[in-house]
């Protein structure tokens, strides 16, 4: 389960993807995009600064913007930057396997095999991808309020 800090951070990427290229959003814009303090934005951009996935301009036209072409990035790049790894459970890390049992367990091939696909989709999946099926979300939304 992806926390609050995976999801916020996601979605500010995306954010992110949508105007690049065009210009910088500020923190307090970002912030207010993701209905988050400014405090908590800072943290998540912080670590995506780190994980060089983002940089800062700092002045008046200055802002965030991404640090690479949207289709250059992936999601499982933003959530292991944002929550260190995206496991489904501890017996399939590829780091370090916690459960005694993992060597007999009956159910940890299904864990394996659903590890894999949604790192297959993880890793898939680019911030372009997840722009534009956001875009086409929200055109969908607002011809349906216009049919109502």
């Amino acid at each position: 389960m992806l926390s609050t800090r995976g999801r916020y951070g996601l979605k500010a990427m995306i954010d992110l993807a949508a105007i690049y290229g065009e210009t910088r959003l500020s923190a307090a814009t970002l912030a207010q995009l993701q209905g988050v303090s400014d405090t908590y934005l800072e943290q998540l951009v912080s670590a995506l600064k780190k994980a060089g996935l983002v940089v800062s301009t700092r002045g008046a036209q200055g802002g965030y913007e991404l640090a690479r072409a949207p289709e250059e990035i992936n999601v499982n790049e933003v959530l292991r930057a944002l929550e260190g790894d995206t496991i489904l459970i501890d017996c399939v890390s590829a780091t370090r396997v916690d459960c005694l049992n993992a060597c007999t367990c009956s159910a940890r091939p299904l864990w394996l095999k659903l590890q894999n696909r949604i790192n297959e989709v993880l890793d898939s999946t680019t911030l372009k991808d997840m722009a534009d099926d956001y875009r086409i979300q929200l055109e969908r939304s607002t011809d349906e309020e216009n049919l109502s």
